[in-house]
């Protein structure tokens, strides 16, 4: 057995702190309990209304930035069950609009599987210091997941510390009309089988570039010029709605502090968690700079990958993948083109490591087997932890493998800079391993990450404890590339 690679443990610790709260909407399932509820407040004076808002407010105000918003976003929701056609007060819209909201703790159960990428806005940084974003899984009531971020600093001795964390959340504001591209749309419809004459009647009179309310348009005339209504032509328009809900725009305030953004899942797609995101530094031929993260979106049911798109992390986009190999989790992208063409690593078959080269960042097929499991540690399944990162020796692909009882360790892997199908070296053995405290929590005996970046000769390794709790070490480049080229 070879010596352990020195690793260095930082003192930084990220858990769960159940204080960080948003306001959800808490509406029951049937319309009978709606409108009993609106009748409640319906029925109060205007003096009682504003007293009983009052108390809410004195009670739940200083847990928020912005708590009337919410509110009157849910009280919207359930305006069609009104009954009354008298105008409303904001003062009894408010209170109605907290009758149906929630506090949910975003990372009440965990806060793990980090990814870690520079910061796009590097003023006023030393030299030799870096400033990064960390993408970290918060996970709450009912295992819902979302994204959260913090941010810090490296500095030049590779001392590495986190920026204060607020005690706020917020959540974006969704962009209610936003655009798609033409092509990726009629290859998603065609993808989930509803290629047929209803779907090409709404998409043909769309440009390449086109707009939601644009779609509901379109899906609105075929509804009505289409007789009789069949099963088919409901489920085909229901599918555009569906996907058009799926792909959606987000907008952060340009001063809000990037520990208080968070993003939610939206689409139904969704409904139960936004998994593991690996976030990576992306850089074109052409010298542009985006941010992409592909993450796993969980219905409770079924898992679809998807696609963050941004350039700021104040404006977002999500995609929907297409292409037939678009499936399971940890689909990772490398951070530049390779040889003119896009790479993701994927993992088809729940087991093996595989690579996907593509001219299109959306559309992904034919996956090439690169790597199977080699050692005990990793004999059950093996996993990609993050998007490759350059190094002069090659791609360094920080792995996962799960072993015995279910033991998750984090390996290392080195791939060909000019065809990253060939498999240079690999660890025999794990980088790292749960030990310690770091095999007790939500998930036992579990070490995972999401992404890291290299800085100087370190390599800067944020990961997850048993699915509860993270932090950051640093491991020496040159004695990892060693082993692995050895």
């Amino acid at each position: 057995m070879t010596s352990p690679i020195h690793i260095r443990h930082h003192e930084i610790s990220l858990v769960p702190e159940s204080a960080r709260v948003i306001l959800r909407p808490f509406i029951p399932a049937t319309a009978q309990r709606i409108t009993t509820i609106i009748g409640r407040a319906l029925a109060l004076s205007e003096e009682e209304a504003v007293r009983d808002l009052n108390a809410v407010l004195k009670d739940f105000d200083a847990r928020h930035v912005d708590i009337e918003s919410p509110m009157l976003a849910n009280f919207e929701k359930v305006v069609p069950y009104l009954f009354t056609q008298r105008p409303l007060s904001k003062e009894r819209k408010l209170l109605i609009g907290a009758l149906f909201s929630g506090e949910y703790a975003l990372e009440s159960a965990a806060l793990f599987n980090p990814s870690i990428v520079q910061h796009p806005d590097q003023g006023g940084v030393p030299a030799g210091a870096l400033r990064f974003i960390m993408s970290l899984r918060a996970t709450g009531e009912g295992h819902i997941s979302s994204i959260e971020f913090r941010t810090g600093l490296i500095d030049p001795e590779g001392d590495i510390r986190l920026d204060p964390i607020s005690r706020f959340v917020t959540a974006p504001e969704l962009d209610p009309n936003p655009s798609y591209k033409k092509t990726p749309f009629v290859v998603k419809l065609h993808e989930m089988g509803f290629d047929n004459g209803a779907s090409a009647d709404v998409m043909e009179p769309l440009g390449e570039n086109f707009t939601r309310s644009e779609l509901n348009h379109s899906v609105l005339r075929i509804r009505r010029e289409t007789l009789p209504v069949t099963q088919g032509l409901t489920s085909t328009l229901s599918c555009i709605q569906w996907l058009a809900d799926s792909n959606y725009e987000m907008h952060f305030p340009p001063n809000l502090p990037m520990s208080e953004r968070i993003i939610f899942p939206v689409s139904a797609n969704e409904s139960n968690g936004i998994e593991d995101a690996r976030f990576v530094r992306f850089t074109d031929d052409d010298g542009t700079v985006n941010y992409f993260a592909t993450y796993t979106a969980y219905n409770g049911h079924a898992i679809l990958p998807q696609l963050i798109e941004t350039h700021d992390f104040l404006n977002f986009r999500v995609l929907t993948l297409n292409g037939a190999d678009v499936q399971n989790k940890g689909m990772a992208l490398f951070p530049r083109r390779i040889n003119g063409c896009y790479a993701m690593l994927s993992r088809q078959d729940d087991e093996n490591l595989f690579i996907m080269l593509s001219d299109n960042s959306h559309y992904w097929s034919d996956p090439r087997l690169i790597m199977r499991p080699a050692e005990i540690w990793e004999s059950v399944k093996i996993g990609n932890c993050g998007s490759p990162i350059e190094t002069e020796a090659g791609w360094l692909v920080i792995t996962h493998g799960v072993g015995p009882m279910r033991k998750y360790c984090i390996g290392a892997a080195l791939l060909d800079l000019q065809d990253p199908t060939k498999v240079l070296g690999r660890l025999s053995e794990p980088l790292m391993s749960p030990d310690g405290d770091d095999r007790e929590g939500y998930v036992p005996n579990v070490v995972y990450s999401c992404g890291s970046l290299v800085h100087g000769r370190d390599l800067i390794l944020p990961y997850a404890m048993s699915d509860h709790a993270s932090t950051i070490v640093s491991v020496p480049l040159d004695e990892l590339l060693s082993r692995l080229v050895g």
